[in-house]
């Protein structure tokens, strides 16, 4: 009888000790992805920053080109366009997709420059130019960030066992990542026929 009481001790003691490991894991787990998806969330909030500085410039920058190139109404709507879109979307998906509009409409914005010699040489919009080059750049290093910060959550909740811990605590894999725009791979028609030099 004591044989079997201890038999019985020794395999609850196991049993225990196996749980307390299994819950550690979790918990250890459940708390690198609570930080890893803060880091997504705070790369990504940097990214809506610079955005947001760039749609700022956008207005007027294209108040300059209009002064000179007024008869450009498809691009000016395009941009307008595009610009809403971003500053109307909520979710980093559709921001995405509306960041790749705006980055096409101002991809011709600056095209029309080339026709416009008086619009190149004009001090307001060589510096909204260049307040517009500095901010894509700091675009390019934040959306970097955000990408890699996402890629490093995601491999971490696709790793084992944490795939099983991400699923029991409701962490799912987040797809929404800053890629190419293949529109921005085409080279843009652009009528300068109608353009006074």
């Amino acid at each position: 009888m004591k044989r079997t009481g201890l038999i019985v001790l020794v395999v609850l003691l196991v049993l225990a000790g196996v749980g307390v490991l299994v819950f550690g894991s979790y918990i250890s787990a459940r708390n690198q992805m609570v930080a890893k998806n803060e880091q997504v969330k705070q790369t990504w909030s940097q990214v809506e920053v610079v955005m947001q500085r760039r749609a700022d410039l956008i207005p007027n920058l294209v108040a300059t080109v209009q002064g000179f190139a007024a008869h450009e109404t498809t691009v000016f709507s395009d941009i307008a366009n595009a610009r809403a879109a971003l500053l109307g979307a909520h979710d980093p998906k559709s921001k995405i997709a509306a960041n790749g509009q705006l980055d096409n409409a101002l991809g011709h914005l600056l095209m029309i420059s080339e026709a416009y010699p008086q619009l190149r040489s004009n001090q307001n919009f060589l510096q909204l130019q260049d307040e517009l080059a500095g901010t894509e750049n700091r675009i390019a290093v934040e959306r970097r960030r955000y990408n890699q910060a996402l890629q490093d959550y995601n491999t971490f909740i696709g790793l084992f066992p944490n795939s099983i811990w991400a699923g029991i605590a409701g962490y799912h894999r987040n797809n929404d990542y800053f890629q190419g725009n293949a529109a921005s791979q085409q080279v843009p028609k652009v009528d300068f026929s109608g353009a006074s030099k």
